[in-house]
């Protein structure tokens, strides 16, 4: 079957055109105009230019190549049909980014909703490692998606991406001020999700509790 967008490059294997403009290379802007007033070759040219920053957005948010190839082929086929809908009023690569980074994040809805995750044939001595790595890969995913959506967006630009306080701003479209007590507030309350539960005071060891005022050794009997 068919995929939607099966006409769009392949963004992590496409290689960039040489422009055919003889006064230079168009800007993006010009590039999605273009593709807006008809112009075939336009939005993989566009495409092409920035698919390497745009995959690591992907592979970054999901932590997946395979699910990141089906996001990014999301996104992209969402910038080409909505391309028109572009108001200019930022650089190309911020709207792209912004539109990759929704497209993660659905997914990354779907997946919490229904974690599965395919562990590998490991030597008996890696399999633990790996397992207490599915469980907490599980277990941020899952805390993520209890988080507010606007929390969840800036601690993945931020936290998962490494993009700058200015640059997270941009890409959503919201005060540096905004990405900051986003983050705050995001981070505080995953903090308590994360934290591994506490052991009793006393039953350190994982055995059952014994009383203090019990210590193993032979009652006494009555003082003669």
């Amino acid at each position: 079957m068919t995929r939607p967008g099966a006409g769009l490059p392949d963004p992590r294997t496409a290689a960039s055109a040489p422009p055919d403009d003889e006064d230079g290379p168009r800007t993006d802007h010009e590039l999605l105009a273009a593709h807006v007033a008809g112009d075939p070759d336009a939005f993989a040219e566009l495409v092409a230019r920035h698919r390497d920053r745009l995959w690591a957005v992907a592979v970054r948010t999901l932590n997946d190549r395979d699910e990141a190839a089906d996001g990014l082929q999301d996104a992209l086929v969402s910038a080409y049909r909505g391309a028109a809908g572009f108001r200019g009023d930022s650089a190309v690569t911020t709207w792209l980014h912004r539109v990759v980074v929704n497209a993660c994040l659905d997914r990354l809805r779907r997946r919490a909703a229904r974690p599965t995750v395919p562990l590998p044939e490991l030597e008996q001595a890696d399999v633990r490692d790996e397992h207490a790595r599915t469980e907490t890969r599980l277990d941020v995913q899952a805390a993520l998606a209890r988080l507010p959506e606007h929390q969840r967006q800036a601690l993945v630009l931020v936290d998962m991406h490494g993009l700058s306080v200015a640059e997270a701003a941009a890409v959503l479209d919201v005060a540096e001020g905004t990405i900051k007590s986003r983050c705050a507030r995001g981070r505080a309350a995953l903090a308590p999700m994360l934290r591994p539960p506490a052991v009793p005071s006393g039953n350190r060891s994982g055995g059952p509790d014994v009383p203090p005022s019990s210590p193993h050794r032979e009652s006494e009997g009555p003082s003669t």
